[in-house]
Formats: C-alpha cells, structure tokens, sequence
C-alpha cells in the first residue's frame, strides 16, 4: 500500500512538471513573436517649402488725413459752401463769417497807407538834394512802414473770416448754419482724406527688430474675409512701458472709399520669407527633458533624432537643426515607438 501511494505521487509531480514546462515554453514562443511584430505607422517625406513667418494682431483704421474745422475768429457766418458727405478739393472755399467791419478798417488803413507813401516820396526828394536832414527822412519813412503793417494785419484778420479745405477729402456733418454765431472753439465740421487708409497697431517688443518700413500686412475689417493689403510705414520710435509693446502704422488702399476711420481691423504681417523651411506636423514633435525629438524611419527601425525647432504655424513646426531633406518622419504611433523599434509604413506621403 505504501509503495502504490509512492508511485501515485511521482506520477503527480510528474504530470505537474509536464504542464509547467509547456507553459513556459509557450510564453517564451509568444514573447518572442510579440518582438518580432512591427509597429504599423504612417511617413511623410519632408521636403523643402516656402515658409512665411507671420503674426497675428488687431488695429484700428484712421484717416490718411484728418481735420476738424473751426474758425480763427468769430463773428456771424454769412456763407455755408458745403454739402455734408461731399468730396472737396484743396483750397476749396466752406464757410464765410462777416467782415464788414474789417473791410471798412481796411479802406481807412488804405487811405491812412497813401498818404503816408505820398510823404515819404516828397520828403525823399528834399533829402536827396540835402534840404531835410537823414532823421527827417527817417521819420517818414517809418510812419510808412507801419501803416502798411496796420494793413496786413486786417488783411490777415478778412483771411481768418475764411475757413478753407487744407486738402482733398471728404467732408462730414456740419455742426452750425448760415446766420449763426461761431466762436473759435465750436467746431465747424470734420474732414478725411480715406485713400489711402492708414491701420494702426502694436505688436510684442520681441518684434520690434523685426518690423520694418517696407513689412507686408494683410488686413480684415471686422468679421469681412475681405483681404487688404499693404506696407508697413512708420514705427513709434520707443516701446510702451505699460504694455510692452510698441505701436507701428501701415497703408492700404481704399479706392472704393469702402473702409471708414475707427473701424476695427485684424492685422496680420508678414516678417520674413524663407525659401526652404523643413517643415513637419505638430503631433510629430515629442517634448522630452532638455529638448524635443522626433522619430525617422531608417532600414526598417524608428531611429529617435533630437531636434531644435523655430517658427510655428497653425498646423506645423518648423526644425532647424537635427532633419534634412528627403528624411522619412514617422507621423503616428509615436507611443508605441522606441529607439530601434521596428516599423512598417502603411501610408507614406510626400511634404
């Protein structure tokens, strides 16, 4: 009895050791079909292309030229030569205030004027054949020269009962009526000149070195797709301290006289050009300690490639230093990639 149960038991262990040693040796086969199977991904091959490096910002349109009328003087308006809206020429007489009283001044400063000339004339001829001293002369010669300047000064006051276009534009609203009474600090009117536009914006101080005269825009008033474009002509000479940034102005067209001053306007600009950028997806730049990488397949294997990255766009990066032209970039199954991991490309594209 002893002796059967021995046997019993040897054939047990037996029969367990059978069992353990077919289970390692099947996970040993699967673990070594599972290191054989390739991560399926999909590659592009990167290419050289034009890249513009751009940035975004928002503005305002203002006039080219812009004037708000008043008078020099005040008095009663006794002439209004403008429609309002209406396109007006340099020069172009808009409104006249009453100068009655200065011409009446003036005739009288006119005839003060001739007989003053009249004097120094008669006293020029004593003096020349020496019968009236220098100091005479002198005299005569004075009273003369101020009552000429008597004279333009209310020439100059007859001049200031006129309000003139200072150039070619349109005018606006009118804010008085003919038999009025203006003084100096009422406003006659407005006036534009809208062709060209002028956009006024600001960018970050790191892009003060980099605007230009000359820096390409494209505008977009309000929620229009309507595209503008322009050049960059002026730029403030110092950065706002408040907000960091410094304000530059640029010129765009406006031959239908469709844009109108204050409006608000999107501003994009274009501050370089490069001819041969490499550039890749986003997704395919992976952020890692001290820097990014990226993986390329080469000879069947995912090979991990650090890189140093530059300009940004909505859908790619632009790497300057770690890829060439011509590389194969894997685009997906990055997570399941390590260096030498072994990949199978199911869909290559061209950049």
């Amino acid at each position: 009895m002893k002796l059967e149960r021995l046997i019993s038991y040897l054939l047990f262990l037996t029969v367990i050791l059978i069992s353990l040693t077919g289970c390692s040796q099947n996970k040993a086969t699967t673990g070594a079909r599972r290191g054989a199977e390739k991560v399926l991904v999909d590659a592009l091959v990167v290419k050289p292309q034009l890249l513009l490096n751009k940035i975004y910002t928002t503005g305002t349109l203002i006039a080219n030229e812009e004037v708000e009328l008043r008078p020099e003087i005040s008095g009663r308006v006794i002439g209004v030569y403008f429609e309002e809206g209406s396109h007006i020429k340099k020069g172009q007489l808009l409104l006249k205030i009453n100068d009655a009283d200065l011409k009446a001044q003036i005739k009288g400063k006119l005839l003060e004027e001739k007989l003053a000339a009249d004097e120094e004339q008669r006293r020029r001829n004593l003096f020349e054949r020496a019968l009236i001293s220098q100091e005479e002369y002198d005299k005569s010669l004075t009273t003369l020269k101020l009552k000429q300047a008597e004279r333009e000064v209310i020439e100059s006051q007859i001049a200031k009962t006129e309000i003139m276009a200072p150039f070619d534009g349109i005018v606006g609203l009118r804010y008085i009526s003919e038999g009025g009474y203006v003084t100096t600090n009422m406003p006659v009117a407005t006036m534009q000149d809208i062709d060209p536009m002028k956009v006024e914006f600001s960018v970050p101080e790191k892009y003060a070195r980099e605007i230009t005269g000359g820096t390409n825009v494209t505008v977009r008033i309000g929620d229009s797709q309507e595209e503008y474009k322009g050049v960059v002509y002026a730029i403030e000479s110092k950065v706002d301290p408040g907000t960091r940034t410094i304000k530059a102005r640029a010129k765009i067209p406006n031959r239908r006289e469709t844009l109108i001053p204050g409006s608000f306007a999107k501003v994009e600009l274009t501050l370089a050009e490069i001819p041969d950028a490499l550039m890749v997806p986003a997704g395919s730049v992976i952020p890692e300690l001290g820097g990014e990488k990226i993986y390329l397949c080469q000879n069947g294997a995912a090979r991990a490639v650090s890189v140093k990255t530059g300009i940004r766009t909505e859908t790619g990066v632009q790497i300057t230093s770690g890829l060439a032209a011509n590389d194969t970039l894997i685009t997906t199954g990055l997570l399941q990639l390590g260096d030498g991991k072994a990949v199978q490309i199911g869909n290559l594209q061209g950049n």
